[in-house]
């Protein structure tokens, strides 16, 4: 049984030396190469420092060599940190110095984006496109240096199932992502109980639609490399235009596709699918925000042989619950449930008097113990301690918990129904966002006096951020120009999409930013 990550691969490379692994922009790897090039990586890494532990930032647009890249840094021992390529760089300098990279494997594009600043506390670059060179104090190693180190075996480190993996960068309310920390056991719990519940084998073709950086990957990844499957990762411009998705999802024989919700609406709207099209799935799963109801039973009765799953979890638990879709039951239901809790794991709701709900119809947040369970936030221990709690419902040993912020109520058919959130967090496209960041970003602006965000409901893509926002000036400043501000220091996706002036934002009796008149307002 493996206990760490890059073991599933050793297996698979045994097994299937010379099946594909790995497919994106035209490229492949066999099993046997992977293991090679890792192995490879992992001497690398060792020889530039890289000890049991240390964070290495993969920062380039995903391809064939983002997967060499994440087993041969654990494979080194150290825990990778996939960076979202389009994020703004002062974003991304953020996330470098949070957790202390010291190894950055990008490209010439992504690096030259960096600030000087930040590329002098960089011991190693390891450049995809570039030649061996010597700058602002760090070593930049070219890609092509691999070819010069072992690629046998992986060099000798100690490591257990508890020591982290990976970070998964994610919103954070403070106006600066956190990040969340995820150990091999963690990894590992979730990708056994897939390959149980869902019967990965060999012969499948997973898609990989979610960027690396998002959660939704993992089980892309490990699930494919666990079985012996090929994965086809769906790059930027094959996911940005719902028809060319639909040929690649026909052309590559996708047997297991995982998306958001909003990715498979918009194959329904813009791409005129057909059940001939897509007649190799046999599973669709889908996670990150709430699938309209309307769509999924279209997409159901257009898939009639295909099991649909809603899966859903934070970041910090992976996937703690799941509902296997029943088509005979979907015309009557008014929403969807979120399920039970996937084995190896509990999951409870604690209502407002802080005892655990059993009774159908009642409310509480939503808590999750078990392996699956989060450390916590790298470099936040005031944030782990709000979130990643003492399980205060057994006296006798001491156990962590996760409080999801998530209400939901306990449905008569036993399964948990999502109702929203405690705090400002929302979905968009999948994605977690704090509206707290987003307005920190609109405040940065001299001209910006107050601001507020807004998550106005959309069919599509869950939520579409709108921002309320008054000035110091007389005359407000043009919405592009805030956009364009914007832009410098969150990602696209939060980006607000409309946004509105007011003289002064209304307040509440205690002075507070009064959102129920806005939402309300942004409603009408």
């Amino acid at each position: 049984m493996a206990y760490t990550l890059q073991q599933l691969l050793k297996k698979s490379a045994s097994l299937y030396p010379e099946k594909t692994a790995v497919w994106a922009r035209g490229r492949s790897i066999t099993y046997r190469e992977l293991e090679e090039k890792s192995n490879q990586m992992a001497h690398l890494l060792q020889e530039y420092g890289v000890k049991k532990g240390d964070r290495v930032g993969l920062y380039f647009p995903k391809a064939v060599d983002s997967i060499v890249s994440m087993f041969g840094v654990l494979k080194a021992g150290g825990v990778y940190v996939p960076l979202d390529p389009a994020a703004p760089a002062d974003r991304v300098s953020y996330i470098l110095q949070n957790c202390g990279v010291r190894v950055l494997i990008t490209n010439s594009e992504k690096r030259r984006g960096l600030d000087k600043g930040t590329l002098d506390e960089l011991d190693l670059a390891i450049v995809l496109d570039a030649d061996a060179a010597h700058s602002n104090g760090h070593t930049v190693m070219p890609w092509s240096a691999l070819t010069n180190y072992p690629s046998e075996s992986s060099p000798a480190v100690t490591l257990t199932e508890t020591d982290l993996a990976y970070i998964l960068y994610t919103s954070g309310s403070t106006g600066r992502p956190k990040g969340v920390m995820l150990s091999h056991q963690n990894a590992l719990t979730f990708v056994e109980w897939c390959a149980e519940k869902f019967r990965i084998r060999s012969e499948d073709n997973l898609s990989n639609h979610a960027p690396l950086h998002f959660d939704l990957s993992v089980f892309d990844i490990y699930n494919t490399i666990e079985a012996g499957a090929t994965v086809y990762l769906v790059t930027e411009d094959v996911a940005l235009f719902p028809s060319v998705l639909a040929n690649f999802i026909e052309s590559k024989g996708i047997t297991v596709w995982y998306s958001v919700p909003s990715a498979l609406v918009l194959l329904l709207l813009h791409a005129n699918v057909t059940r001939e099209k897509l007649a190799k799935l046999r599973i669709i799963l889908f996670a990150g925000e709430v699938f309209p109801m309307k769509y999924l039973r279209q997409l159901v009765n257009l898939l009639p042989t295909v099991d649909f799953y809603n899966l859903y979890g934070p970041t910090e638990t992976n996937v703690c619950t799941y509902y296997k879709v029943e088509a005979a039951r979907l015309e009557s239901m008014e929403k969807l449930p979120i399920g039970i809790a996937c084995e190896n794991t509990e999951v409870f709701a604690v209502n407002d008097k802080d005892e655990m709900v059993t009774k159908p119809g009642d409310t509480g947040e939503l808590y999750v113990r078990g392996p699956a369970v989060t450390y916590g936030y790298w470099a936040d221990l005031e944030k782990t301690a709000k979130m990643v709690v003492p399980n205060r419902f057994q006296k006798n040993f001491q156990e962590n918990m996760y409080r999801t912020g998530d209400l939901v109520s306990l449905g008569e058919d036993g399964n948990y129904y999502f109702l929203g959130r405690r705090d400002s967090m929302i979905k968009s496209r999948g994605y977690r966002i704090e509206l707290g960041e987003i307005e920190s970003a609109l405040l940065s602006h001299p001209s910006v006096k107050e601001a507020a965000a807004l998550a106005i409901p959309d069919d599509i893509v869950g939520n579409r951020i709108k921002a309320v926002i008054s000035t110091h000036e007389a005359q407000p400043i043009k919405p592009a120009e805030l956009q364009s501000h914007c832009a410098a220091k969150i990602p696209k996706y939060m980006i607000p999409e409309i946004i509105d002036f007011m003289e002064d934002l209304p307040k509440t009796s205690t002075g507070k930013v009064d959102r129920v008149r806005l939402a309300q307002a942004s409603l009408v």
